[in-house]
């Protein structure tokens, strides 16, 4: 019995050491012509389409990510790929994504290049804003305090909520995003969704 314990803390042990070795190695530098000439057939059916909407299982825009922080888009697909975000789609095209082909995407879509309709009130959510994400990404959404936060300004209305409810009950599982949207509304992520795609951005659609 003690042998067998021993030897699954090992094995345990390796895997982990593996994960920690995997996850300290450095980012590759991405190559966006590569990107736009082989491999962005994967994405513009949906994130090159203005005003594209998903229809399985809810509807609602598909994020804007061109002109995206691009370690932010990596950390996305990196999620997509390991669970820790859900959606179905997304999670089949990144399982057949390497690190390198992560990078070239990023900086493909991360080149710097509207509004949006939204069903919350705009000057309830900058009221807001202070509370829960001016810290880190802005008072206005344009200006993230690290690379790999994303831009919100201009994002589709629909998509920032969701991307909120979504935190709030689990189907995305950031620790600290999770905790800001605990404290939220439904009413409280449309106020915020409405004043944050309400303002000017520099993320636009791009095929």
């Amino acid at each position: 019995m003690a042998l067998r314990f021993l030897k699954a803390s090992l094995r345990a042990a390796l895997v982990l050491g593996a994960q920690a070795a995997l996850a300290q190695q450095p980012t590759p530098a991405g190559d966006a012509g590569l990107a736009h000439r082989h491999k962005t057939a994967m994405c513009i059916g949906c994130h090159g389409i203005p005003g594209y909407k998903t229809a399985f299982p809810e509807v609602y825009h598909v994020p804007k990510i061109a002109g995206q922080q691009p370690a932010y888009l990596i950390n996305a697909l990196k999620a997509y790929r390991s669970g820790e975000r859900s959606h179905p789609s997304m999670r089949g095209i990144a399982a057949s994504l390497s690190d390198q082909d992560m990078a070239d995407l990023a900086a493909y879509y991360g080149v710097p290049a509207g509004t949006a309709q939204a069903s919350g009130d705009a000057e309830s959510g900058k009221a807001k804003v202070a509370q829960v994400c001016a810290a880190c990404h802005g008072p206005d959404g344009n200006r993230p305090s690290a690379p790999d936060q994303p831009i919100l300004a201009g994002q589709y209305a629909d998509y920032l909520a969701k991307a909120l409810h979504d935190y709030k009950t689990g189907k995305r599982n950031n620790p600290s995003m999770k905790g800001f949207a605990a404290q939220l509304s439904r009413q409280d992520m449309e106020d915020l969704a409405a004043w944050f795609s309400s303002q000017k951005s520099r993320l636009h659609d791009q095929r």
